[in-house]
């Protein structure tokens, strides 16, 4: 977002010097420990617990006298400091305030989720929806509200040079005819990583000739998805990496992958499934939310009508029948011309319009 601003901005960022504490964090680390990372300028000033530093944070800036302020939203826990912030902001500066909605409820979320979120919202003037779900959801509350539409960027940066098929399947202990599945991404509930599980077992002898590679950190019990493993006796199919993936490493596991598999029980949109479409990737998606919205069927994946087991199972079988029959990669580098993220710029020029004739 940053370097597509910038191409017709002045753009400064305010990033979180606390993010979540500790207590409510599940992984190991907020920070991003990759050597590859883009180094995109921005003051870590952001305390999403501390209500002095939201008046400072707002003080700061209308100091600056933006033309726009942007949000961030994804979570309802920081309702408190987007309100706040949000409010302290001068006047005029309350009429130029954008929220970018990733999700408008997490995926996760509870009752009070929608309370906190309402309030979170409570003083955007305009808003951008990255996935027609999240876009209908904010007609319904926020009637009298502009709404923007786009999507998430294809991530292409991270392809890098990678090792030929032969050599990442030797570093996987994968054989040269084995079929490979990617379920990429930290673990919760909702991304169904054990339907994944129950379908593999359900394909019996094919199997055999597959291999699931599990790259992310668990944010769920572990030891929930292991006794599934053991249970249906997969413990030879599965290649199992616990932790956080650095950028420098990304690539090994997507390009070594047949396809990828998001068996979501819920969703809005996926970093996931766009990162595999950066690598070319043909993907298998359950038809929740509005992830099957960036999906063409039997063209740049396969759309699963229902989050279960025989469905994912009867899906992973299809492919491997019409890889070979299918273009996937050329269809979806002709797909992904149409991401609407490359037109961002033309809609942040639409809200300062908007919020000028105000």
């Amino acid at each position: 977002m940053f370097e597509t601003l910038s191409k017709e901005f002045e753009v400064k960022i305010f990033n979180y010097k606390l993010l979540y504490p500790s207590f409510l964090f599940p992984g190991k680390t907020q920070f991003d420990i990759s050597g590859e990372v883009k180094k995109i300028p921005s003051e870590r000033i952001v305390n999403s617990l501390h209500p002095f530093n939201w008046i400072r944070v707002a003080s700061r800036i209308n100091y600056e006298k933006p033309d726009l302020i942007i949000f961030d939203w994804w979570h309802p826990y920081f309702a408190l400091c987007h309100f706040f912030i949000s409010l302290f902001i001068n006047k005029k500066l309350k009429k130029r305030s954008l929220f970018i909605t990733e999700n408008y409820i997490s995926h996760e979320g509870h009752f009070i989720d929608r309370w906190l979120t309402r309030i979170g919202l409570h003083h955007a003037n305009y808003f951008i929806a990255l996935s027609k779900k999240v876009e209908d959801e904010l007609k319904q509350n926020f009637k009298h509200k502009k709404i923007y539409r786009s999507e998430l960027p294809i991530y292409e940066h991270l392809t890098g040079n990678a090792e030929d098929i032969t050599s990442l399947k030797q570093k996987f202990s994968i054989a040269p005819n084995e079929k490979v599945l990617l379920f990429f991404g930290y673990i919760r509930k909702y991304k169904g990583l054990d339907i994944l599980l129950e379908a593999l077992n359900l394909l019996s002898s094919e199997s055999d000739k597959i291999k699931l590679i599990i790259a992310g950190e668990f944010y769920d019990d572990k030891d929930f998805y292991i006794e599934l493993i053991h249970k249906y006796e997969l413990q030879n199919i599965v290649i199992m990496q616990n932790e956080y993936i650095p950028n420098e490493q990304v690539k090994d596991y997507f390009i070594v992958s047949d396809v990828v598999v998001l068996p979501y029980r819920s969703a809005t949109q996926s970093g996931i499934l766009n990162l595999a479409y950066g690598f070319r990737k043909p993907v298998i998606v359950t038809k929740v939310g509005g992830l099957s919205e960036f999906v063409n069927n039997e063209s740049t994946g396969l759309i699963v009508e229902q989050p279960k087991a025989e469905l994912i199972a009867d899906a992973i079988k299809k492919f491997f029948e019409i890889e070979n029959k299918i273009d996937f990669r050329k269809n979806i580098a002709e797909f992904v011309k149409s991401n609407r993220f490359n037109n961002l710029n033309e809609i942040i020029n639409k809200v300062l319009e908007d919020s000028n004739a105000s």
